[in-house]
């Protein structure tokens, strides 16, 4: 199997979901620009993790206080535009206004009036630079009075010059999907995001955080498609020419970005919780299975009401799967998006459980819409919540080493983040408010209310969680309010911990030495992080030390830069864990025998002390390594099986007769198709193996165990005419492990089949298959290779994800070999700069 092949099915294997906006969209591992290194005595090292240290950012000041907004739209598909009608219902905050300046963005403005009772309404002047529109008034009003704006508009979303982040890829508020029915493969839909201030596109209305209102909204449409909306679903209207008016009220105030709507010809499946509605939207060819993936939504409700002591606040959830989304999911309120990956087949649920998705969506409708961040600054008031959702969920569904696997990787993803960037968690001082959705704000963030979890103890946190949110529902909130509920309920000062934890960059970066010596253990702990950048941490750390096969923990308090405890014990331990059950967010270094990490791995019971041991012993050319890959590879939790799996197929152990009798047993019988996968994978290196072996994996129900085998097969130089069957096949990692292996194939069939999968796929995926297109395209012929070239550009040009644009237009440079492709290159710069830098470097 060629270098490609292997590295391919690692990625393919463990790529997943980072999380964003809500959630950020799904990203494969992405090329990150390495900092400027600096260079000390003639020794480059690696410059310092950078800060934004940008303006201050305030919130936003409140001059009206939009109460109410109606809203009447319609669509015109050919022209991708939005007919709108909004009444704006307001007062001033405190201060008298005349005047009233709202968020628009791109519009063609056709009447701005003031509402008098329900006829009558007077002309207003207003100034309109295409984002801000500044409506002189009829007079002054006082905090007092309330009174309505009514605003006739076009909105043309689509002609906005796209912005956007990694979490959250456009910023044109809405989208429509294949509009002119001119893709086969798409159906037609539209649908919005609006985080974090793009709803403007679509709507005017004063699009800020800290801003709050009810809604009526009616959507005009084809009688064909279903519409769904924020709140409840009042009425549906049938008019002339086959259309229909939905109205969707939303009595409860909740935050303009939070609006929604998403339109097109889904299948709902209804379900229930507590007598309120809960819905899943999805294509017809889903419906039989949208309950698997998200049948376990009720169960969620119960679980955090009951958690947090405050019942689901709304009235209806809904949870809507749409196409091409510039995100991971968004938390509407009372009506979640998601992207269209949620949708799946029988096979594969057996791969994928998207819980952890569904329960951060959910958490939100507490935590971001019934209580919002003031500000984008303290957007960890939302996403922190929503990340550390997952971990209780996964603890409580699936026990204690899912959630610990669930805390592991989130923490590995901030600590990966943390050697380019270290910020603090609350971010007064960024320079743009799309900066804040990364791994601080949502996984960093996670890992410290684990902490504050721990620090102040059970009840009290939820106690504390409960006090938060009925203190604050329906207001905007910033960090203050979360310790002052802390410290209401426990009686305690916590400005320390959320000075350190929430205020302050970084993290503690521990240097940890064991000695033992006349019945006494002595560990040395030294705080090695520039602690001019961030500070000398103040923490609680357990140590477990292994006596006899029987575990002991003592914890202790870290305070200096540099300390040493004193332990009494009785012999020489056999291993010395500090933080077995990784609770703390930190990054600590313990220098310990090969001998030492075993005896961990051997007699820990905690996933994240395994994790360790495997990940230290990996290189190991010590007999022991083949005792703790041997017991890996039978542990009761499948992702230690995997790992281990993963260890042993480049040690010399994998040659051993009665070691390949256990993978294979493995690759043929475990029942985590993940294990089954990696398994066969570790089969497929040994030579002469067996095609009837890969053969029942080809045949096995889970499409990751059969992408492995496609693996297997094409690495054994078998005939790629057995693999022909699977050019039909809709699943990403079937589409990648084929695209991977074919890549030599000189049958146009196959050409074709690659030019089909690159209109078809998107995001993560697209991104994986591009790097496989490429290789193929560029062993053909320049004659040849015109499709290609075309398919490449379309991608460039429509794919929202940086990186997968980014390793398209990479192809395309190496293509490039006449006047009119490299002018194509310079227009497609043109569009998106980003991509400048690629190109300088193909020049140079």
């Amino acid at each position: 199997m060629n270098h490609i092949l292997s590295r391919a099915f690692f990625l393919l294997l463990s790529s997943g979901l980072a999380l964003g906006c809500a959630v950020k969209a799904p990203s494969p591992v992405a090329p990150v620009a390495a900092p400027v290194p600096v260079t000390v005595d003639s020794v480059k090292l690696p410059a310092p993790p950078t800060n934004s240290n940008g303006p201050y950012q305030p919130a936003a000041e409140r001059l009206m206080d939009l109460v109410h907004t109606r809203l009447a739209v319609s669509f015109d598909w050919t022209k991708q535009h939005v007919l709108g009608e909004a009444t704006l219902t307001l007062k001033p905050y405190f201060y008298s206004q005349n005047q009233l300046v709202l968020d628009a963005k791109g519009f063609d403005i056709h009447k701005i009036a003031m509402v008098r009772g329900k006829q009558q309404q007077q002309a207003l002047t207003y100034e309109y630079d295409q984002e801000k529109l500044t409506i002189s008034l009829d007079k002054t009003y006082t905090r007092k009075d309330t009174f309505q704006v009514f605003i006739s508009y076009t909105a043309k979303p689509n002609e906005l010059k796209a912005k956007g982040s990694a979490a959250i890829t456009s910023d044109k508020g809405l989208y429509f999907i294949n509009p002119l029915g001119t893709e086969p493969e798409l159906p037609r839909q539209i649908w919005t995001q609006g985080e974090t201030e793009a709803n403007s596109a679509w709507f005017p209305t004063i699009d800020k955080p800290n801003e709050r209102m009810t809604q009526d909204i009616f959507i005009t449409v084809d009688k064909n498609f279903k519409t769904l909306s924020n709140g409840i679903l009042v009425s549906s209207s049938f008019g002339k020419q086959g259309q229909k008016t939905d109205h969707w009220r939303m009595t409860k105030p909740h935050a303009p970005y939070l609006v929604m709507l998403a339109i097109g010809e889904y299948t709902v499946i209804k379900d229930k919780w507590r007598n309120k509605e809960v819905s899943y939207w999805v294509e017809p060819e889903y419906a039989a299975t949208a309950k698997a993936t998200f049948g376990r939504t009720p169960a969620m409700l119960e679980f955090f009401s009951q958690k947090l002591g405050v019942d689901f606040p709304w009235d209806k959830y809904a949870q809507v799967v749409v196409r091409n989304f510039v995100s991971g999911a968004m938390e509407n309120t009372t009506a979640s998006t998601f992207m269209e990956a949620l949708q799946q087949d029988r096979r594969e649920l057996l791969d994928k459980n998207w819980d952890h998705i569904i329960a951060h969506e959910l958490f939100h409708q507490w935590f971001g819409d019934l209580v919002t961040t003031e500000s984008w600054a303290n957007l960890p008031l939302n996403e922190s919540f929503a990340d550390y959702s997952e971990y209780l969920w996964a603890e409580h569904q699936y026990g204690p080493d899912e959630a610990a696997l669930t805390h592991r990787a989130a923490l590995l993803e901030y600590l990966g983040e943390a050697k380019t960037k270290q910020e603090p968690l609350i971010r007064y001082r960024h320079t743009d408010r799309e900066d804040m959705f990364d791994s601080h704000s949502y996984a960093k963030g996670g890992r410290v209310l684990h902490m504050l979890r721990k620090e102040v103890g059970e009840e009290a946190f939820f106690a504390s969680l409960q006090l938060y949110l009925k203190t604050n529902q329906f207001t905007a909130v910033e960090i203050d309010k979360l310790r002052l509920a802390f410290e209401e309920v426990t009686g305690r000062d916590l400005n320390p911990f959320f000075d350190q934890w929430f205020l302050t960059p970084g993290h503690p970066e521990l240097q940890v030495k064991h000695a033992f010596q006349n019945q006494t253990l002595s560990l040395e702990i030294a705080q090695t992080q520039d602690t001019l950048r961030t500070t000398v941490y103040q923490m609680p750390v357990t140590i477990a030390v292994l006596e006899g096969g029987k575990w002991q923990e003592k914890q202790v308090m870290l305070s200096k830069a540099k300390e040493t405890f004193q332990l009494p014990v009785t012999a020489v331990p056999q291993a010395v864990v500090i933080d077995p059950k990784q609770d703390l967010l930190a990054m600590i270094t313990h220098k310990k025998t090969e001998q030492e990490w075993a005896q961990q791995f051997l007699f820990s019971t905690a996933y994240a002390a395994k994790a360790d041991a495997l990940l230290a012993l990996q290189d190991s050319k010590d007999p022991v390594l083949e005792v703790v890959l041997r017991k890996a590879i039978q542990d009761s939790f499948w992702k230690v099986r995997a790992s281990g799996l993963e260890v042993l197929v480049a040690t010399v152990h994998m040659q051993k007769p009665e070691v390949q009798n256990e993978v294979q047993r493995l690759a043929e019988t475990d029942q985590n198709s993940a294990v089954r996968a990696t398994a066969m994978y570790a089969m497929s290196t040994l030579s002469g193996l067996p095609v009837s072996i890969i053969e029942k994996g080809l045949q096995d129900s889970s499409y990751q165990v059969v992408s492995a085998s496609i693996f297997a097969y094409l690495r054994g130089n078998h005939d790629p005419e057995r693999l022909k069957p699977f050019l039909t096949y809709k699943n990403a990692e079937v589409v990648n492990a084929l695209a991977a292996g074919l890549a030599n194939s000189p049958q146009n069939e196959i050409y074709d089949w690659y030019l089909s999968q690159a209109r078809r796929l998107r995001g993560g995926d697209l991104y994986y298959f591009v790097q496989s297109f490429g290789a193929y395209l560029l062993k053909k012929n320049i004659d040849d290779q015109e499709r290609g070239w075309q398919a490449l550009v379309a991608i460039v040009d429509r794919e929202t994800m940086d990186v997968t644009k980014q390793a398209a237009f990479q192809m395309l440079t190496l293509m490039a070999e006449t006047d009119d492709r490299k002018q194509t290159l310079l227009k497609l710069v043109e569009k998106d700069p980003k991509l400048e830098p690629m190109l300088q470097v193909q020049m140079n």
